[in-house]
């Protein structure tokens, strides 16, 4: 973990309020770490529906594995989590971890292993000591309270530089209901169905089915519109839990997504998505520009999306802007290798509302200095028009540092 907060980082924290039915708790485990925690235990009231997203990575980790698994059942007791190692590419070893891992975590609350999840970050292909968790989940599990999101962020971070944490409010019927997320993510993040570890608690009365679907289609404009480094990890997981515990204050109980009740709900549990991923873009890997990317006039939003993500993935254009060059040029390139529909003489380029490029050309009144200028700010809206279409689509990346380098490059030492 860094030492140094992104100066991205966001200038304050929420207040993030208790969500009834969820307790939490952390603790040093001594993963990997030394002298701060690295494990959190998140406990959860009978009669809790899970949801989740996962890394599309052909190479998932143990931990993605068994959550595929236990998704299936839709209930949830305990979420334990840990940071350091990310029990991947462990083979025999890592799935006996899982499974030992879980059996501690059943003990502790006592409940079914098929009501465990779990979830791990940090080194791939070193093998994850379960028997850490022996007696310091069952101290969690008899220490959790109500509350303490933050301490939860802390505890699964790994080269973040701060704790990721967002909250919204919104009524079902007349009641409302709490949303709150944390999430941890810097490096190796291309999220393709999730990011690396986020997870939302609402107390809302959501049955299984339907906040899956909410969790897909909320997934799609937010965490998988983040790109870091282009690398999706091993280990991608957003899972979202629904106690339910608003029912007895008279909230309805939603069985499907379609329901026009949660028209509400659904734009809260977007905008704590958008929040959480943002967080990540600000916090890359020692970004010092968060990068806003809109792609306008493709053939269509997924064309769009391919170019944006094109453009942000690029090594060149990411370290033009961390030298603060308007370099259209390396624009142009990463629009032309996309593999999309484009036009050179149709396209327009923009880095904060001034346009440097027009119809395939610099543009005409372009000013050097006020570019310039432009560019020393620490957000960089950059705006591509390709003159085919109606589809647009917006991404978000941060710029590429010497700090990336020297962070990746003695990451497991």
């Amino acid at each position: 973990m860094s030492t140094a907060v992104s100066p991205l980082a966001p200038t304050s924290v929420p207040d993030m309020p208790p969500v009834e039915g969820i307790r939490l708790a952390t603790a040093q485990a001594g993963i990997r770490y030394k002298n701060r925690t690295d494990v959190l235990l998140a406990v959860f009231d009978k009669g809790t529906t899970v949801a989740g997203v996962f890394t599309r990575s052909k190479c998932p980790s143990a931990p993605v594995e068994w959550c595929r698994a236990k998704l299936k059942g839709g209930k949830v007791r305990a979420l334990v989590v840990n940071s350091g190692n990310a029990n991947a590419f462990t083979g025999k070893s890592g799935r006996a971890s899982t499974a030992l891992t879980a059996k501690i975590a059943a003990q502790a609350v006592g409940c079914s292993v098929n009501d465990i999840f779990l979830a791990s970050t940090g080194v791939i292909g070193e093998p994850l000591d379960a028997t850490k968790f022996d007696g310091v989940l069952l101290s969690l599990a008899q220490e959790a309270k109500e509350g303490r999101f933050l301490d939860a962020a802390k505890a699964i971070m790994t080269t973040d530089t701060f704790p990721k944490v967002a909250t919204a409010e919104a009524k079902i019927g007349k009641t409302k209901v709490v949303i709150s997320g944390i999430a941890k993510g810097a490096g190796m993040i291309a999220p393709d169905m999730a990011t690396m570890l986020s997870f939302i608690f609402t107390d809302a009365p959501i049955a299984a089915p339907a906040l899956q679907v909410l969790l897909r289609d909320g997934v799609v404009d937010t965490f998988n519109a983040v790109t870091i480094d282009g690398d999706t990890s091993t280990s991608d997981t957003l899972l979202a839990f629904a106690t339910g515990a608003a029912a007895a204050r008279g909230a309805p109980k939603i069985t499907r997504a379609s329901d026009p009740r949660l028209t509400a709900f659904r734009r809260a549990l977007q905008t704590v998505l958008a929040d959480l991923s943002e967080q990540v873009a600000r916090d890359g890997e020692g970004a010092r520009k968060l990068v806003e990317i809109k792609v306008e006039g493709a053939t269509s939003k997924t064309s769009a999306r391919r170019i944006a993500m094109s453009i942000a993935n690029s090594p060149l254009v990411k370290t033009a802007i961390a030298g603060e060059d308007a370099n259209w040029g390396r624009v142009v390139m990463a629009v032309g290798k996309a593999g999309e529909p484009a036009d050179r003489d149709k396209l327009s380029i923009w880095f904060n509302g001034i346009r440097v490029a027009h119809k395939g050309a610099r543009d005409p009144s372009y000013d050097e200095e006020k570019v310039s200028i432009a560019m020393k700010n620490p957000k960089i809206k950059l705006k591509v028009g390709l003159g085919l279409g109606k589809g647009k689509d917006r991404v978000l990346t941060c710029d590429l540092t010497k700090d990336y380098v020297a962070i990746n490059g003695d990451y497991r030492s």
